[in-house]
């Protein structure tokens, strides 16, 4: 890849859209839920598994059921979406506002 290719590359990357939402991580072998809001749902799970493969996620329940049960009994979920034209400061507040909403929809634990 020449100097030129990979300007153009990194400058792609920096343009893209990111998109933001809520998931839930759900542990199959507890039925154990916990939601969270996203500024970044699309690499949201790949910065969570690697916190909880390393030990470090700030939420002590979900770190513990993840070491007790392994990565093999959890999947993540995408619940909702915002709208790619949201405003950058509705963000925020819609985020919160929407992962209480699914909170209690599924009785979930919350997570930062």
């Amino acid at each position: 890849m020449n100097r030129q290719d990979r300007k153009a590359k990194i400058a792609a990357y920096k343009d893209r859209k990111t998109i933001a939402g809520v998931y839930a991580v759900i542990c199959e072998a507890t039925g154990e839920v916990w939601v969270g809001p996203s500024r970044h749902i699309d690499t949201q799970q790949n910065g969570l598994w690697f916190a909880l493969r390393m030990g470090g996620h700030p939420s002590p329940s979900l770190q513990a059921a993840f070491r007790e049960h392994g990565e093999a009994s959890f999947r993540f979920e995408q619940l909702d979406r915002l709208p790619e034209d949201a405003s950058p400061l509705a963000i925020g507040p819609e985020l919160k506002k929407r992962a209480e909403l699914w909170r209690v929809r599924l009785s979930a634990s919350p997570l930062p």
